[in-house]
Formats: C-alpha cells, sequence, structure tokens
C-alpha cells in the first residue's frame, strides 16, 4: 500500500485538532451527565482509513508520526458474544474516542472456556467470532485501532494451558503448561488459530482481518513466560518462528510479542532494572526477543503493585520512571524500533490506594513518554489498564478506570491525547522529528508538564 505523504505544517493544523478535541470532550462531560452516553452514532471520515506503519523507531501514518495514547479492555468480544451486554463495547469506543484515546488493546482468543471463541484446536463458535467482528467494526467507527492478542500466557481465556490440554486429548504425554512452546503438535494448534483469526473475513465490514488497517498490530501472546527454561531459549526459538509465520500471512500489519519487558540472560547488566530477582528467571529476555526478524516493536508493562509490593507507595514511581527509562534507552540503542507501554496501571484493591495516586501514576507515565516523543525518541506512547464504561463493574479487576465518573483521570488522559495529536499533526520527517515552529511559545504552553 502506498502511504499519502500528508505534511500539514501550520499551526492552524494543530488549533483545529485541539478545539475539535475540546469539543469532543464537552460532548463526553455532557453525556456523562444524563445524556445517554453510548446512544450516539459516529459517522466514517471521508479520507481513507490507512494502515500504520513504522519507520525507524517511530510508528507512522501518512507520512506522519503516530504517538500512541491507548487503552486496553480485554473482554469486549466476550461481552459482545450477549446481545444483552453488546451496547457495553459500543461505549467502551466512544469513552475512549471522547478523550483522544487512538488505540485500544483486547484478546482475539478465548480458548475452551466460557463463551470460547476456539472450542477446540480449528473449531470455531461462529456467533462468538460475529462477536470479535462486531469489536473491530465498532472500533472503526470511533477512529480507534486494535492490538489483537492471539493467545494467553496465563489460564484466564484458555491460555497455553488448554493448549497442553488438548494436547494430552489427542494422545501426547505432556507434563508442563511449557510445552506448549515446544511441542510440534500444540505449534500447529497455535498456527492454525492465526491462519483463522488473520483469515477471517469481518461480517460486518466484508473486509478480512489480514487486511483491515483497524488492526494497528498482531501480539503473539500475552506476557509470555517459559519459566522451565531460564536461559530463555524454549520461548525465543517459538517466537522466532511465530514471528516470521505471521508475516508471511501478512506482511502489511506490524506485530509484537507481548513481552512485560523483564531483562534475561543476554543482558545481565540490565537485570538491575528488573522489579525483583525472579523476573530474570521466567524464561523472557527483552532484548534478545525483540531482536528476531518480523518483530517491529517492543511492547513493556508497568505493575509495581504486583511485581515489588502490594502496598502503594512512593516506590511505585520511582520504579516506573527507572523501568520506563531503561526500555527507551534500550530501545534506541540496541532495538531501533518503537517501544510502546501497552499495559501499566495500580489497583483500587492494593493497600493504600486511593484515586490521587492513580491519577499520579498515569501522569508519570505520560510525562515520561512525552519526554522521549518531544526528542523524537523510541518512546512511542502508551495504553492504560483498562477503560471501562459504566454498567460493567461486574467485569472490574481492580484497576478499572470509569472515564465517566472518573473526571480527574478523564482530564489527565485527554490532555495527553492533546499532546499527542499535536506531535502527529505538526511533525514530519522534513523537520526530523523536532517540531521546531515558530510559534514556541505557544507550543511549549501546551506541552507543559506542570498541567499534568
Amino acid at each position: 500500500m502506498k502511504e499519502r505523504l500528508v505534511f500539514r505544517m501550520v499551526l492552524c493544523s494543530a488549533v483545529f485538532i485541539i478545539l475539535t478535541q475540546n469539543r469532543a470532550l464537552a460532548d463526553f462531560d455532557s453525556e456523562a451527565h444524563g445524556h445517554g452516553v453510548g446512544s450516539g452514532s459516529v459517522k466514517e471520515e471521508d479520507e481513507e482509513w490507512e494502515m500504520v506503519q513504522r519507520k525507524g523507531m517511530q510508528f507512522t501514518l501518512n507520512g506522519q508520526p503516530f504517538y500512541v495514547n491507548g487503552f486496553n479492555t480485554y473482554w469486549m468480544m466476550t461481552l459482545a458474544a450477549d446481545s444483552s451486554t453488546r451496547g457495553k463495547v459500543t461505549q467502551v469506543f466512544q469513552e475512549a474516542s471522547a478523550v483522544g484515546m487512538t488505540v485500544g488493546r483486547t484478546w482475539a482468543f478465548n480458548d475452551g472456556q466460557w463463551r470460547a471463541l476456539q472450542i477446540s484446536p480449528s473449531v470455531y463458535d461462529e456467533d462468538v467470532f460475529k462477536a470479535l467482528d462486531f469489536v473491530v467494526s465498532e472500533a472503526r467507527k470511533y477512529k480507534i485501532r486494535l492490538i489483537l492478542s492471539l493467545v494467553n500466557n496465563w489460564n484466564d481465556y484458555g491460555g497455553k494451558a488448554q493448549y497442553v490440554k488438548w494436547g494430552n486429548a489427542s494422545g501426547l504425554n505432556l507434563t508442563s503448561d511449557d510445552d506448549f512452546f515446544t511441542n510440534p503438535t500444540l505449534r500447529d494448534f497455535y498456527k492454525s488459530h492465526v491462519r483463522t483469526v488473520l483469515n477471517r473475513v469481518n461480517t460486518f465490514t466484508n473486509m478480512t482481518y489480514k487486511k483491515d488497517p483497524t488492526i494497528f498490530a498482531w501480539e503473539l501472546m500475552n506476557e509470555p513466560r517459559c519459566p522451565s527454561d531460564p536461559s530463555g531459549d524454549k520461548l525465543q526459538s517459538w517466537i522466532q518462528e511465530m514471528a516470521v509465520f505471521v508475516k508471511s500471512l501478512d506482511a502489511k500489519h506490524l506485530v509484537e510479542v507481548g513481552l512485560e519487558g523483564f531483562y534475561g540472560p543476554s543482558a545481565p547488566a540490565r537485570t538491575s532494572f528488573n522489579p525483583n530477582p525472579y523476573a530474570a528467571q521466567v524464561g523472557t529476555d527483552f532484548i534478545r526477543n525483540n531482536q528476531v526478524l518480523g518483530i517491529d516493536f517492543a511492547s513493556v508493562h508497568i505493575y509495581p503493585d504486583s511485581w515489588i509490593s502490594p502496598t502503594v507507595s512512593d516506590s511505585f514511581l520511582e520504579f516506573t520512571n527507572s523501568w520506563m527509562q531503561a526500555h527507551v534507552e534500550d530501545a534506541e540503542t540496541y532495538l531501533g524500533m518503537p517501544v510502546l507501554f501497552t499495559e501499566f496501571g495500580v489497583s483500587a484493591h492494593d493497600p493504600g490506594f486511593n484515586t490521587s495516586f492513580r491519577d499520579e501514576m498515569l501522569s508519570t507515565v505520560y510525562k515520561m513518554t512525552l519526554n522521549s516523543t518531544r526528542k523524537g525518541g523510541a518512546g512511542a506512547g502508551s495504553l492504560v489498564w483498562q477503560v471501562f464504561p459504566q454498567g460493567a463493574e461486574f467485569m472490574d479487576d481492580g484497576y478499572a478506570v470509569y472515564l465517566t465518573r472518573a473526571h480527574t483521570a478523564s482530564k489527565i488522559i485527554s490532555l495527553q491525547s492533546k499532546r499527542l495529536a499535536l506531535f502527529n499533526s505538526l511533525c514530519g520527517w522534513r523537520c526530523k522529528w523536532g517540531c521546531k515552529k515558530k510559534n514556541h511559545t505557544a507550543l511549549d504552553a501546551l506541552l507543559s508538564h506542570d498541567e499534568l
């Protein structure tokens, strides 16, 4: 696909975007106070819906940079499979769009469990697949692109444990969930799922997934770990095979591994940045894993409450700063690719939690992202875990951010969206990502860290 080079280099473009987003935020606030969030329709833009690409350490769209302020809502396909809860999917996209978010991350898997997409190897529930079609089509309506994850490391929604169960049911003698990475039959099960998803024709849009620009990237696995092999060789081999396999089916979309970001044996000096000693023993290796052919960008997660201590403290923010900085440096020095912080958050279940601290966590991540953005660095954006609409409390894992009632968090998110939209509209290859404009005062005022 040829990219259209669009260089909107004048400040009025930025003003238009800011005014548009302010209008969207005003509409969002109005809806949140009793005007029926989720009831409106969104008109398709006339301009062509292009595919996001990568050039060096930045994502690009139409020849312009594409920095990400995004969110996670993993359960959308599951709720879309029931007509009584399908509207929650629309609400998620509407509310995220209203605060300027442009990328969402969700599951394109549910293996052998309740409302399973894949009932057994290569056997699918068509109604659940249509639910995933709906998720993708709704994302497009609201101009939100999707990172679709293809399998889970964890048992939730099936994961590698379910693949091992399927393998044993077919006559194999498997003893570890980590056999998922090494057994040829299980590798074939996974490849079959990948092939089915990528070649799926969306029943709402009539577009094949692998040709749909709504999809930002394919994620090989959510938080892969292989603790039975601390050397990392087993997981490395799996990533090498699967990254090339995905690219053989779909050379246009971006691909990422789905890593948490732990450092391993290939970079012993960097393991000091890990949140705990165990992190270096789970079979992942941030730098080595992302140097694989076919991987386009790196992913990192940020969970100090899970990795360091369950009790909220300022140490969370200190860790977040050093963790993010280390990975941006590595993406620039060793990988030459963007790094996206695809999950971060703090749980309301944590001792000492309050919404003010969550806002501070948001601001910390956004500041670190913006620091890289301003310099044209590899820090390409972040996705909060996770955005929820009203009425979905039964799915809340403690990390839910309800945009219609978390007003301070919504304002922080919206401000970050506006800032990144400025870079996305004003920067271009001709200015070498420096965004050197005549009106530095106006630009610096909007980008001031003090506002977060």
